[in-house]
This record gives C-alpha cells, sequence and structure tokens, in this order.
C-alpha cells in the first residue's frame, strides 16, 4: 500500500510531517510523490493565518479529486486547520475521511491501517503529545539540511497569533535527545542543521535549565566542525548576552539572527501583547551587532494591525531605515474572529495596509541592495544545493536562511550538491547573489 503526503506551512510543520512518514515506513508503507499512485493521501496543514488556511483548503480541495480519478482510498488531513477550526472545517470539508488535530499526530498510523473503525476527527489536548525522543524516526525531506525542533508550543499571547491554542503551551526537549538527534544527522551526511521552535530563545527556561540555548549550542557545535548550525525564530524578550557570545564564539554558527519584531510603535506593541520598546530593541541589536560584527539580521513586521496610525507607521518604517536589516519579511494584519486582537477598536482598511506593506518592503529592496553589493569580489562559503535549470548551481551563505532568504547563482558546472564551496561573489541584486569557482 502507497501514501503520498504533503506538507505544508513552516518548517515546524515539516518536522511534524517527518515524524508521521517515519512512523508510517517502520509500519511498512510505501512513501510516493506522485498522489495518482496513492492508496492514502495525507495533508499536514497550516492555518496561522488566513492565506495559509486558503492554501490548506485548496489543496485539501485539489488532492481530493483522486478519491474520484485514482486509486485513493481515503483523505486524511492534519494538524493546523483541523485544531484551529475544529467541527466547521469537518462540516465545511465532507471529501475528507479523518481530521487529526496538532495532538493527535502520534495517531497517524492507526487512521492510517484501520480508517473505516477510526473518529471521524480526533482533536486531543496538544499538550498531551508525547515529545520526540533520540529514538523518534524522520524520514528526511533534504539530503543536506535538517530542521531540529528544540522546543513545542507557546506560552506567549500575542493577540495576533492563534499559536497557543493551537500548539500548547511551551514545552523544551530534553537537552540529551536534540544532541543526539542532531549527531544522527550529520552521520547520515547533514551539512546545516536548523534549530527551531516557536520562541528558540526561551529553550530551557520552562525546565529552569542553568545552561539552556547557550549549552545546547555548545555539545552540537562538538558534533562536527564541518556542519552550520542555525537559529531561527527567536525573541526579542528572551535573548540573552551569553547566547549571543555563544553564536559569536563559533565558526560553524552561523552568525544570523533570525528575531522577529512585529513592531517598534509603543502603542501598538501593547495592543499586540508585546512587552518590549523600540528603546529595548535599539539596544538589543546595537549589542549584537558589537558583540558578533559581521553578523545578519533578519526580522518580520506586521502592519495594518488594528489601531496602527500613520504615526505608528513612521515609527516602524524609520527603525527599518535606521537598523538597515539584511532580511525584512513584511506581513499584512491577518484578522479572524478567534484572535484577540479581532475586538480590538479602529481596524485598518486594507488598501491602507497594503500601502505600508508596499513602501516598507520598497525600503527594505533598496537597502539589500546596499547590504549585498558589500560582498562583489569577496569569497564567501557557500552550501551548494541544487543545478539550475539554466546550468548554473543554487546555493547559500551563512547569512542566507533556506526558504525565507535570498540564494546564490553560481557560474560552474562541476560542484556537488550538499558540499561546501568557495564562492568569489560578482554581482548582486535585492535578494540574490551571482559568484564563480575560486
Amino acid at each position: 500500500m502507497k501514501l503520498h503526503l504533503v506538507s505544508l506551512g513552516c518548517a515546524k510543520n515539516l518536522i511534524d510531517s517527518e515524524v508521521m512518514l517515519g512512523s508510517l515506513v517502520n509500519a511498512g508503507w510505501v512513501i510516493t510523490d506522485d498522489p495518482a499512485e496513492a492508496d492514502i493521501i495525507i495533508i499536514n496543514t497550516c492555518s496561522f493565518i488566513e492565506p495559509a488556511v486558503n492554501e490548506s483548503i485548496d489543496t485539501i480541495l485539489e488532492l481530493a479529486k483522486f478519491k474520484k480519478n485514482g486509486v485513493c482510498q481515503h483523505l486524511i488531513v492534519t494538524g493546523c486547520l483541523p485544531e484551529r477550526f475544529r467541527e466547521k472545517i469537518v462540516r465545511a470539508l465532507p471529501e475528507v475521511d479523518i481530521f487529526l488535530g496538532t495532538g493527535a499526530l502520534d495517531r497517524i498510523v492507526h487512521a492510517v491501517e484501520d480508517p473505516l473503525n477510526f473518529s471521524k476527527c480526533l482533536l486531543p489536548d496538544p499538550n498531551l503529545l508525547a515529545m520526540q525522543t533520540k529514538d523518534t524516526h524522520r524520514v528526511r525531506s533534504s539530503s543536506h539540511i535538517a530542521y531540529i525542533k528544540i522546543a513545542e508550543g507557546c506560552s506567549r499571547h500575542c493577540t495576533y497569533c492563534i499559536i497557543p491554542k493551537l500548539r500548547g503551551k511551551y514545552r523544551s526537549r530534553n537537552h540529551a535527545d536534540i544532541v543526539a538527534e542532531a549527531r544522527s544527522m550529520v552521520l547520515l551526511g547533514i551539512k546545516e542543521l536548523i534549530l527551531v521552535a516557536q520562541d528558540t530563545t526561551s529553550y530551557g527556561k520552562d525546565l529552569n535549565m542553568s545552561v539552556g540555548l547557550s549549552g545546547l549550542f555548545e555539545s552540537i557545535t562538538e558534533i562536527s566542525e564541518n556542519v552550520w548550525v542555525r537559529l531561527l525564530y527567536g525573541h526579542p524578550d528572551s535573548i540573552d548576552e551569553s547566547v549571543i557570545k555563544t553564536i559569536a564564539k563559533h565558526d560553524n554558527i552561523c552568525t544570523y539572527f533570525d528575531i522577529p519584531i512585529q513592531h517598534v510603535s509603543g502603542t501598538v506593541l501593547k495592543r499586540m501583547g508585546r512587552k518590549y520598546t523600540r528603546d529595548d530593541l535599539y539596544r538589543l541589536f546595537e549589542k549584537i551587532r558589537e558583540i558578533a560584527p559581521g553578523c545578519a539580521l533578519r526580522t518580520t513586521a506586521i502592519v495594518g494591525f488594528p489601531g496602527e496610525t500613520d504615526k505608528d507607521f513612521k515609527e516602524l518604517f524609520d527603525f527599518v531605515e535606521d537598523i538597515c536589516f539584511d532580511h525584512l519579511g513584511v506581513f499584512i494584519y491577518s484578522d479572524s474572529e478567534d484572535l484577540p486582537s479581532h475586538r480590538l477598536a479602529h481596524h485598518v482598511p486594507k488598501n491602507t495596509a497594503k500601502k505600508r506593506h508596499d513602501r516598507l518592503m520598497s525600503l527594505q529592496a533598496d537597502i539589500s541592495v546596499k547590504n549585498n553589493q558589500k560582498y562583489i569580489g569577496r569569497v564567501l562559503q557557500v552550501l551548494v544545493e541544487k543545478k539550475s535549470e539554466d546550468n548554473m548551481f543554487i546555493g547559500r551563505t551563512y547569512f542566507q536562511a533556506p526558504e525565507v532568504d535570498g540564494i546564490t547563482y553560481i557560474n560552474s558546472s562541476q560542484l556537488k550538491p550538499g558540499k561546501f564551496a568557495g564562492i568569489k561573489i560578482t554581482d548582486a541584486f535585492e535578494y540574490d547573489l551571482v559568484g564563480k569557482t575560486v
């Protein structure tokens, strides 16, 4: 029997998908990339914001066609979409045979093997889902990069965010289990380990660990000097100086700081439920650049949040202009009735939010060009990822995270994906670089 799985959303969701596939392979199922030949189709969904919800629903409806025109017997939907919309989504999508919430992902084998006798919709408390251990089997989706989840859930209560409801409270994984997983990935040939969670820089604080994230970094860097280690999804409130110093100290930890700020206006931050100030953020990024010169800074911001005025937006615009982030993601506020922010007054018209989005992205494009031009003529270490259609290779530098940042195009036909190479940068654009082997 064959099954096909589609993973939507973030890297944390991808890990869940890989773990589910690992359980299914252990149970004897064969994975196929072609949904037309699958007996079972699984869609692991995202519902964080409205575009993600729409993508999930569109994907479900598209793959449901294989129940009529293919060999597919059962369609299973897992993850955040059923967790968020519960019975409402069950009624809206009769094409789906089984819904599993985020707390039921460990029931996937049972659901696949006995779908006729399985509950139509299973939504146990996400807080009760067992954490990954060192023995958890994953089917890797990449031969040379691996995401490692160091914690689950979130105990913050930002008014625009549904994650605590979908994923439960913040729970750090066992230190030894994470290190064991990292070691096994390196033995399999992985060249980049990417640590993820809803709030990576809070790692260990719920368990009162004395060393926390810094200690985890120290343990992982000892595994191999020839593997990049990257951290994503930091939080301004929880990143401390010891973490910054640890990242700066080790050559194989990417000096890349992904710290979503969301906004800088005191009024907007208060409405968002974020507890820092604009001055806190200035001090944080100044400290990072002081301790780790040459580091890359990435952040995200939300425009059009309820109550955001032109003055609030100007504060954000000026801050981005001052800091000159290497990478910036800008999101238009996504409203939903199940969010506390929905009840706030003075919602911003969509056309106003779109204009603010475009202005901020235009500013960042100018900043990114200037940032990237400084690399022209320099030789950078690049992780080669794949060959492009025009016979070039595509890779990434330490300041380019997969999926979310730009890439480096390499004029060469002699490289091997999954290997590091010294690349001389010859051209630079808004987001991407071009180089050649040396």
